[in-house]
């Protein structure tokens, strides 16, 4: 179905002014928001995502609806995972917490204009080359695989950009407010919060190379392709803060979203044998192989993402690796007396800490003593209790 010029006009515009009203009401005046808050407005943007697509369900048919939310929740699932990397960017560069709106909302604003440059740029391909599908159909399997390795917990914030960035521009080591650049000794220097912004744009680009191949084996109406997309964005910002200490509890999310993008894969590659024109290939003409409709796909990626979230939080495993991480992450935080200008955040973080060893404490230790490096996490928390008392010594 042919989307018409008015309507694409109308969807930019509800995106534009949906993230509009997201900077000028929530993010322009810094804070940490509330787990109040963060719920309600995610489930608002959800809410909207899911309207927009019985909208689409009634104006442009079941064919056109099913894979509008095939689409939006495969990118939901990948955005979520994507939250992993962020976490890591934001707790590398130690980016004060009330300010840690803005550098998402910029990640998002850029990831929905790579992700619109990659879609155009994958839509003229599919209608120029019918190959492609083979190259993103490998793309995913490749992608899959990765995710089923070990993830590294190394600095990701140090890449290539910000290295390069360190060495050929004056750069503080120290926040000042939201702001890009401050002056230092009489210079004008880049702060800790451009370069975050880069290290978060520079993975938004490589989040683009797997998520829309991802997308086009799911549909390849480019307009369903792009609100999917968007839609998927949206809400991600108050997301990331809703569900920021229940991260490391999805242990199985990656071979989850490992098993959706090789399903997906494996149906990209055949889709290409059923339109093939390589030469190499049944001499260049069509193979005849199965089709995997929209309706068993977008069952198989609701049947595996459910099957991996609930083996999550049901796994004690998971528990005890949510509740170590988290003590490691809010032990740091507190032995760096210049993660915030909020006086209050840092006795948030030590309530925080405290919480995490009560619930260490009660588990089983054969999962809690499994965790990777634990005595360094033991020392790390040691080290913020001894923090801690100094504090309150008078």
């Amino acid at each position: 179905m042919a989307v018409s010029p008015l309507i694409w006009g109308i969807t930019i515009v509800v995106i534009l002014a949906l993230l509009a009203f997201d900077y000028f009401f929530h993010i322009r005046k810094a804070h940490v928001p509330t787990l109040k808050e963060a719920a309600i407005w995610s489930s608002i943007y959800v809410g909207i995502a899911l309207v927009f697509g019985i909208l689409v369900l009634v104006f442009g048919g079941a064919t056109m609806g099913s894979e509008y939310f095939a689409g939006y929740i495969t990118e939901k699932a990948l955005s979520v995972d994507n939250l992993f990397v962020f976490l890591i960017i934001i707790a590398s560069f130690k980016v004060p917490r009330e300010d840690q709106q803005k550098v998402l909302l910029f990640g998002i604003v850029f990831s929905l204009i790579a992700r619109t440059g990659f879609i155009f740029l994958g839509a003229a391909l599919i209608n120029s080359f019918a190959w492609v599908f083979y190259a993103f159909g490998l793309i995913l399997l490749l992608t899959a695989g990765n995710l089923l390795k070990p993830k590294s917990n190394g600095d990701e914030a140090d890449n290539f950009m910000i290295r390069l960035a360190r060495k050929f521009f004056h750069t503080s080591e120290h926040y000042d407010g939201d702001k890009l650049f401050t002056v230092e000794n009489g210079k004008r220097v880049l702060t800790p919060m451009l370069l975050v912004m880069v290290a978060i744009g520079g993975t938004d680009i490589l989040f683009a190379l797997d998520s829309i191949p991802a997308i086009f084996g799911l549909t390849q109406n480019v307009y369903i392709v792009f609100t999917a997309t968007a839609f998927s964005l949206m809400g991600l910002r108050q997301l990331y803060f809703l569900i920021d200490g229940l991260l490391d509890r999805l242990i199985y999310l990656s071979y989850g979203l490992a098993a959706v993008l090789g399903f997906i894969g494996v149906k990209l590659i055949l889709h290409a044998m059923h339109e093939n024109t390589l030469p190499f290939i049944n001499n260049g003409e069509p193979v005849p192989v199965i089709e995997i409709t929209t309706g068993l796909s977008l069952t198989v990626i609701i049947g595996v993402l459910v099957i991996t979230v609930l083996a999550s939080l049901l796994s004690k495993a998971g528990k005890a690796q949510t509740a170590i991480n988290n003590a490691r992450r809010h032990a740091v935080n507190y032995l760096d007396l210049d993660y915030t200008a909020d006086p209050a955040e840092r006795e948030r973080i030590y309530t925080a800490l405290r919480e995490e060893e009560r619930q260490i404490e009660t588990m089983d230790p054969k999962y809690r003593n499994k965790a990777k490096d634990v005595e360094a996490i033991r020392a790390e928390v040691a080290k913020a209790h001894r923090k801690h008392e100094e504090y309150l010594s008078p």
